[in-house]
């Protein structure tokens, strides 16, 4: 061990060690000999709360806003988005926990110097935002019991989120850290907002990890809360006021704009986006590869070694997805859906059915739900083809030859509606009830309906007026449901190049991004009159 490693173990053992620490040997570098890490921040930090001090010399008194980051990522964005709203003259408060997962224990020591590196990062916008650690200050206090058991419930989806897996034990490590990282943060943001009430509150998702704690805390008070989070979509966001932004309830917005016609215009920007889905090359107007394989076209019957029989097309959700937690319909997860579903068409050879598994396991350590058909079934039928998350197959060229779709909540069923396939999903989703999908509710009903549709699939392809409706959803939902918004959580460095704080609060800047950013405080989207 050296001299240096020897004198850090000799100061995690002593009071103040962790300051003394810092001082010596990481307040000078700006970084931390584990993976929390502000890069954002400590090389762009100062820059940007310059150019927040030149705009708020022109701007009135806004609203009492408080914003909350929890891993230094969602740090790193949270803090740029206070600094733009402080920028147009918002009280902005910033909440944090320095996490650099949502996993792992940490001690006391490693805390504290992750602490004074954070208010390093942040020193340069001290003066324009108020800067808040939200350390549980009240453990021994007991929560009331709604909102005990939200945490309870939170903590639970963070460990399926965590594990990947639908089936978990509350008696797991993982779900204990959850609980009590959750807990400690619902108490300091009670504690926190009984005594400084915002006028709103921002953070990302909502749904899980302290997020959700926090933003059942500001429901419980009826404290007016924003959720966001990104979509593929580059330059824009998606938010929701008063709901988890990942639930997608767009149900106003569908109010709004449904009997609106598209226009020839629009039907053209849809279908280049779609067809842009569809490619395996990046683009400006996406932040993330949608497909890395190329599509084959209808060469994919005979690489699969399909015949003339009917398809069916089953397209999986990743486990533990954000966008898959708590929607169950009828059934008690995704996993048994599918594997009731599978063994309903083990003796129906009189159709094919293809099961897409997600290509978006490929990208996560957890457990594939193919390792359920495998548990399940010694082999599957000829007429089974199971496509595994890393073959090199288009998800795309597959709803080409599909004559029925089955979804859990994946979008892939709405892209399937717009090509008129008819779609039953089997989970709560936002497209399910609009109108274009065939919808069951219980699992008599499910078979049922399966029974009759597979005895005559073409009376089930979509009507012109149901086609219609799926387009127009389809529209408001990838094109006008993300706001305008410049940085972007997958690039945010490259972003902020592009679009540097300074250009974001000038006029042009704000032309683009203020209603964005309105709404982000709470002022109401009204859907029917905003612009595209």
């Amino acid at each position: 061990m050296t001299i240096k490693k020897n004198l850090e173990f000799f100061l995690s053992l002593i009071p103040f060690g962790a300051d003394l620490d810092y001082g010596l040997f990481r307040k000078s570098t700006h970084r931390l000999p584990d993976r929390y890490k502000l890069p954002l921040l400590v090389t762009a930090g100062e820059a940007c709360s310059n150019a927040v001090r030149q705009s708020v010399k022109n701007t009135m008194p806004g609203k009492r806003v408080f914003i909350f980051g929890v891993i230094h990522y969602w740090i790193d964005h949270t803090a740029l988005m206070g600094l733009a709203l402080a920028g147009q003259g918002h009280q902005v408060t910033l909440a944090y926990l320095p996490y650099a997962d949502w996993y792992t224990p940490v001690d006391r020591f490693t805390m504290r110097r992750r602490i004074l590196y954070t208010w390093d990062a942040l020193k340069p916008a001290k003066d324009l935002m108020n800067i808040v650690l939200l350390s549980d200050r009240r453990a021994g206090e007991v929560l009331p019991d709604q909102l005990y058991h939200d945490v309870e419930h939170i903590s639970f989806l963070d460990t399926q989120y965590t594990m990947q897996a639908e089936m978990v034990d509350r008696n797991s490590p993982v779900y204990k850290l959850r609980m009590q990282r959750n807990l400690a943060a619902a108490r300091a943001a009670l504690a926190y907002f009984q005594k400084k009430r915002p006028d709103v509150v921002i953070l990302p998702t909502g749904s899980i990890l302290e997020f959700g704690a926090v933003y059942k805390v500001a429901s419980f008070l009826a404290i007016p809360t924003v959720t966001y989070e990104f979509s593929e979509k580059s330059d824009s966001l998606w938010l929701a006021q008063n709901a988890q932004i990942m639930r997608h309830e767009i149900d106003a917005l569908w109010k709004a704009r449904r009997n609106m016609l598209l226009t020839d215009e629009q039907r053209y920007r849809l279908s280049t986006y779609l067809s842009a889905r569809q490619t395996a090359q990046q683009s400006s107007s996406f932040a993330l590869v949608l497909q890395e394989a190329p599509m084959q076209g209808k060469g994919i019957r005979t690489v699969l070694g399909l015949d003339s029989r009917p398809i069916v097309l089953l397209t999986t959700n990743v486990l533990g997805d954000a966008l898959t937690l708590d929607r169950q319909l009828f059934s008690e997860s995704m996993t048994e859906w599918f594997l009731r579903t599978l063994k309903y068409f083990i003796s129906r050879p009189a159709v094919q059915v293809i099961i897409r598994i997600h290509p978006g396991e490929s990208l996560v350590k957890g457990p594939s739900i193919s390792r359920f058909v495998e548990q399940e079934f010694s082999q599957l039928p000829e007429h089974i083809h199971l496509i595994q998350a890393t073959e090199k197959i288009n998800t795309y060229d597959l709803m080409d030859i599909a004559d029925l779709g089955l979804v859990y909540t994946t979008t892939a069923g709405l892209e399937m509606a717009t090509r008129g396939i008819p779609v039953i999903p089997c989970g709560r989703t936002h497209y399910r009830g609009r109108g274009f999908t065939i919808d069951v509710e219980n699992w008599e009903d499910y078979f049922n309906t399966l029974d009759r549709v597979l005895q005559d699939l073409p009376a089930y392809r979509l009507t012109s007026n149901q086609l219609e409706l799926a387009w127009n959803y389809a529209y408001r939902f990838f094109l006008e449901f993300p706001r305008p918004y410049p940085w972007h959580f997958y690039h945010m460095k490259e972003d902020l190049v592009k679009h540097p704080m300074q250009d974001v609060l000038s006029g042009e800047g704000l032309s683009s991004y203020k209603k964005t950013f309105d709404h982000l405080v709470g002022e109401p989207l009204d859907w029917k009159n905003i612009e595209n």
